[in-house]
């Protein structure tokens, strides 16, 4: 028998959950994932017709639990602008260029075309490799100025760069440096392109998977009249809508990049494997590109729904559960399948916030501060919907407390641990594991840091804009039978069709998280003190901003 509820916590739900009960509880969860991940969804693909039909059933849901709206004027939707950009690779080519000797490169083969940022239509300049390509100054950390590279050299560059860094470097803030750090860095060295070269290791699959996405369009938040007043409150989450080149490399092929310059790949991918320092030197080549875009706008919505609080004074702060809705839509054909339907990336997590939902609805004791259920567009497009969320709350700024959001938290064997994201940074972190105890649950840390999960979930932009932050995935322990179900599913089913309905999935694994979570929620909810970043954390400074 599984107790669902943290025993000593008197507003907890505090109910005996038996297997049966489990299973039961997880088919009501898997309903929803069977009707947002069906063929008709089309994998629901951001602002498109069926990503719509999406959200209007998880309205319909909301209202039945005789929730609030709580989006923009008094809707339940947010809508939020894209410029959209497409790729067109077979207009397009890229090239090395080596003492006046242009040599062709295969896009698709060598390398890819970035879709995110704004493309320039060419570019011709030399290549420059600059280590892991982190620009930490706090932490006595820049790979843009070394004394064999320094930063005056990087002007009409584009530099090349791995993933990964040093061990000395915590996870979260390597990450960190990979988001708007990264950005600010080019622009102020006055580089004109990046090309990164990802690591095997911290692939989740191999190179024809990828290859396979550089058709899907890239999307970016859209010009905002507010932008300058958001970028200097959070400076952080500031957008930026210059154009600059990108593409990434395929590791395969990277030696093309080093030949002639003493180093080899091999070498620079052994030291990035072990952590170590990197070498920065001139490639002594230049690369050419031309770049042929398609461009448009869209409109998509975040959804909204609100769970009023039960105490006078907290019931003005807020208590965030959240997901995201969007998928990547009909694509390149996997295993006879061009629907990626998008089950566990992230049909799942909205299932969970609908069911945590329903249960806090169904409840006679309601939590103290109220509560923000909110489903999020465009997080395969670079977590687009909940930075906007971030950047215009549709409630006080200052009244988000703390988020907690799922995104892929797959329970596809049983729940003996769970991976957190953001664990080391706040007080959630005592939360997270008072309640897993109560649960049985271990709580631990990402134990894949270079994976960059940290900035690739919906949580990271509340981080960003100082709100203390957690997101949930299955754990394992290295080895085990959990871990290759991990990298098993990572190489056949993330962004592939094959994540689709016909996969394994454990439900009352499943529906022990969703209690947990639940639990979880009540508990910040109700707790007097308001969570808070670690005076220790990086990213108390976000915190501090606010």
């Amino acid at each position: 028998m599984v107790w669902v509820g943290v025993s000593m916590a008197a507003s907890s739900f505090l109910t005996a959950q038996t297997p049966a009960a489990d299973e039961t509880a997880g088919k009501q969860w898997w309903a929803h994932v069977e009707y947002l991940a069906s063929p008709e969804m089309k994998g629901r693909q951001t602002g498109s017709v069926e990503y719509l039909r999406a959200a209007a059933d998880v309205v319909d849901k909301f209202k039945s639990y005789g929730l609030k709206p709580a989006g923009v004027k008094g809707g339940w939707y947010q809508p939020v602008r894209f410029d959209v950009q497409r790729v067109v690779a077979e207009r397009s080519s890229m090239s090395l260029v080596i003492e006046g000797q242009t040599t062709p490169l295969v896009l698709g083969q060598d390398a890819i075309l970035g879709a995110r940022r704004a493309q320039p239509k060419m570019v011709n300049a030399p290549l420059v490799f600059i280590g892991y390509g982190l620009h930490l100054l706090e932490a006595k950390y820049d790979d843009f100025d070394s004394a064999e590279v320094p930063l005056t050299s990087l002007k009409g560059k584009i530099v090349v760069y791995l993933n990964g860094g040093p061990a000395e470097l915590p996870g979260p803030l390597k990450s960190f440096a990979r988001t708007t750090p990264f950005i600010k860095a080019l622009r102020d060295a006055g580089a004109v392109g990046a090309i990164s070269i990802p690591t095997p290791k911290s692939m989740d699959f191999g190179w024809q998977r990828v290859a396979s996405g550089a058709g899907e369009p890239g999307m970016r938040l859209a010009d905002d009249p507010e932008g300058t007043k958001i970028a200097a409150r959070h400076p952080a989450l500031a957008d930026d809508h210059g154009e600059m080149f990108s593409a990434t490399f395929n590791p395969a092929e990277a030696e093309k990049l080093f030949a002639g310059t003493g180093h080899t790949f091999a070498e620079m991918l052994a030291l990035a494997d072990a952590q170590k320092a990197l070498p920065h030197f001139a490639l002594g080549k230049s690369l050419a590109a031309t770049v042929v875009t398609e461009n448009s706008q869209i409109v998509s919505p975040n959804i909204v729904a609100r769970l009023e609080g039960s105490d006078p004074k907290l019931k003005t702060e807020y208590v965030l559960v959240s997901a995201h809705l969007d998928h990547l839509g009909v694509g390149t054909e996997i295993n006879g399948k061009t629907v990626y339907a998008g089950a566990m990336d992230d049909a799942s997590g909205v299932a969970t916030v609908l069911e945590v939902a329903r249960r806090f609805s169904e409840t006679k004791t309601r939590p103290k501060r109220s509560m923000l259920f909110l489903v999020f567009t465009a997080e395969e497009k670079g977590l687009l919907g909940s930075r906007y969320f971030a950047q215009h709350p549709t409630v006080p700024e200052r009244a988000i407390a703390a988020d907690l959001n799922l995104d892929m938290f797959m329970p596809i064997f049983s729940l003996k641990k769970l991976h957190v994201q953001g664990l080391e940074q706040s007080t959630l972190a005592d939360d997270a594991r008072t309640v897993g105890a109560a649960h049985g649950i271990e709580i631990a840390v990402d134990p894949e840091p270079d994976r960059n999960s940290f900035i690739r979930t919906d949580q990271y932009s509340f981080v960003q804009a100082g709100v203390p932050a957690l997101a949930f995935k299955f754990g394992w322990t290295y080895g085990s039978p959990e871990y290759k179900a991990w990298r098993g599913w990572l190489a056949q089913r993330y962004h592939s069709t094959d994540d689709d309905l016909t996969q394994p999935v454990d439900l009352a694994a499943a529906a022990q998280f969703n209690s947990f979570l639940a639990d979880l929620a009540r508990r910040v909810a109700d707790d007097a003190g308001r969570p808070h970043y670690l005076e220790t954390s990086f990213f108390k400074r976000f915190e501090s901003a606010k």
